[in-house]
């Protein structure tokens, strides 16, 4: 690794407009996309020219519908037809409001109200609920379906106005085109995650998603041959920037991904060199990798590998060709954010030469705050500040442990239409995270936990449930776990624990009875607790019969546990 390898030459790009116009005039015939038009069927390429092209038909035909500077809601599945449409909206027609195709109706209606969308472009298994909600949303006067064959007075047909677009733009109309882009303004419109009651709307300008690009990118290697993997939801930011905007920005292709139950498959179809990841699939694909009847032959390749790397050769897409053809053959790097990863999966992944970092981002950065780079990172840290990005600790604790803040021109704008939870949030121009960590000596975060999730005991010591739940979750015999504090009748905190066992694995082990699960669970927590500071200690704990509910980007609501 290069501690002073220098940054990566970027672009400089002025809108999101701006950015496609220039990568349509760079990367012309080249692929944007792989995508299906059916299930099962073979990826067909759709070029940078075509995905222009496109954009500007359907900008064209949206501006039609005098939509000019309103907000437009998509919900729906990754497809192409989203891709052209969030670009649409934002390169010339209005503010785009992405909005997560998992929830329930009554949230998508107060997420519709809230944000006043005129306008919804939805996928068909959404029709149902927005028509039965249509009337109780005066705002919004037209749904556009992806689906639709034809437009009646309820639904208009995404294709035909595709089609419509096209024959305005050969006419000569260049509305759309010509359109201006103010990049200080509100463009995007995010909700982030949570319950309908919590969840804020996030107000994100083009500036603060270029210059994310921008500084993403001048921090880890993206360059057109890459090809990227689409397999999380591109109504998160995370997604979205960082696995459609970027490669549009770079000039790579995007893979999409049929679901995670085809991810192997697809990944042996488009051969990607990158897929954005959760700690999830990090570890799904690490489990299959090092299961125990491969360890002994990956024993021997390690050593072999380790000892060449010493003298400066490195030989780890041929010893271990087996597993990279599992993954493509050219699986060169795995990129995961939205919780931390056990170093020694990183670390396992590394050794048989595929790259895997961690990065540190929220809704209102746009997203990534913290990246490690591909040259230089660390496996235990969420990565280093964005150039130019300023990011502080505030209010230590005795450890050097505070509140992490941060500086830059990738904060957000503020929350739509709560200006209370702005001013709580944005002081002094420093976003305040709720994230607890340090920065070490050279400049990585290190996250520890959320403040509001911090326990502090009666001699005035903060503990974090993160670390310990970190620990409880490495067990092979527990799924998950929620780690709080409890007062007690003398003002003291002991700290509890929530176990939702692996009960396959815990029967296999001990049998069916309860009490025989629950001891072996009890031994685990004893192996935990020898790990920590007494004041850290899991005085008690109980066991879930079921899985924890969790928000949509399979985040625990703790408050629900």
């Amino acid at each position: 690794m290069n501690k002073n390898a220098p940054l990566y030459d970027v672009r400089k790009i002025v809108d999101l407009k701006d950015m496609l116009a220039q990568s349509v005039e760079l990367y012309g015939d080249k692929a944007a996309f792989l995508i299906k038009e059916k299930t099962g069927e073979p990826y067909s390429p759709v070029s940078y020219r075509q995905f222009g092209n496109d954009v500007n038909a359907f900008g064209t035909a949206l501006l039609t519908l005098e939509l000019k500077k309103e907000r437009i809601a998509i919900i729906g599945k990754t497809r192409y037809e989203w891709y052209i449409s969030y670009m649409s909206v934002v390169a010339g027609v209005g503010v785009v409001v992405p909005i997560d195709k998992e929830l329930p109706a009554n949230e998508v209606k107060n997420l519709l109200s809230r944000s006043h969308a005129t306008a919804v472009i939805f996928s068909e298994e959404h029709k149902e609920t927005l028509l039965s909600l249509r009337n109780e949303l005066p705002e919004l006067k037209y749904l556009i379906g992806m689906d639709e064959l034809a437009s009646n007075d309820q639904v208009m047909s995404f294709d035909i106005l595709l089609k419509k677009g096209r024959e305005m733009v050969a006419a000569g109309n260049k509305s759309f085109i010509l359109a201006t882009i103010d990049p200080e303004i509100l463009g995007i419109l995010l909700f982030t995650s949570g319950t309908t009651s919590d969840s804020k709307a996030v107000m994100l300008s083009h500036h603060n998603i270029c210059y994310n690009l921008e500084s993403m990118c001048s921090m880890l290697e993206v360059v057109p041959e890459d090809v990227f993997l689409s397999v999380l939801p591109l109504h998160h930011t995370y997604e979205c920037t960082c696995g459609f905007l970027c490669q549009i920005y770079r000039g790579s292709t995007v893979a999409l991904c049929e679901g995670l139950r085809h991810i192997l498959k697809n990944i042996q179809e488009s051969k990607p060199t990158m897929i954005l990841v959760v700690p999830l699939m990090v570890e799904s694909f690490y489990k299959k990798i090092f299961a125990p009847a491969n360890m002994k032959k990956l024993k021997i390749g390690l050593k072999l590998s380790n000892g060449l790397r010493k003298v400066g050769i490195d030989a780890r897409k041929k010893i271990f060709k087996q597993v990279h053809e599992t993954f493509g053959g050219r699986l060169k790097m795995l990129i995961s954010g939205g919780a931390p990863i056990d170093p020694k999966m990183l670390k396992g992944l590394q050794d048989i030469g595929i790259g895997c970092v961690q990065g540190y981002g929220l809704t209102e950065c746009a997203p990534i705050l913290a990246l490690n780079r591909d040259v230089w990172y660390k496996d235990e840290s969420a990565g280093l500040p964005l150039p130019g990005v300023d990011v502080q600790i505030i209010d230590k604790d005795e450890d050097g442990i505070g509140e992490i803040i941060a500086k830059g021109e990738n904060v957000m704008l503020g929350y739509y239409e709560n200006e209370e939870a702005t001013k709580a949030a944005i002081i002094d121009g420093y976003f305040h995270t709720g994230d607890l960590g340090y920065l070490d000596a050279d400049g990585f975060v290190i996250i520890t936990g959320r403040k509001k999730n911090v326990i502090i005991s009666q001699n005035g010591k903060n503990i974090f449930p993160e670390e310990i739940e970190f620990l409880l979750n490495r067990s092979e015999y527990i799924v998950e776990s929620v780690v709080y504090g409890k007062t007690k009748p003398d003002g003291d905190v002991d700290v509890n624990a929530k176990i939702f066992p692996d009960y396959e694995k815990a029967k296999a082990e001990v049998g069916e009875e309860p009490k025989q699960i629950e001891a072996l669970i009890a031994q685990e927590v004893k192996k935990i607790n020898a790990l920590l500071a007494s004041y850290k200690h899991i005085r008690n704990f109980e066991i879930s019969e079921t899985e924890f509910e969790k928000t949509t980007s399979k985040k625990i609501k703790r408050n629900r546990a």
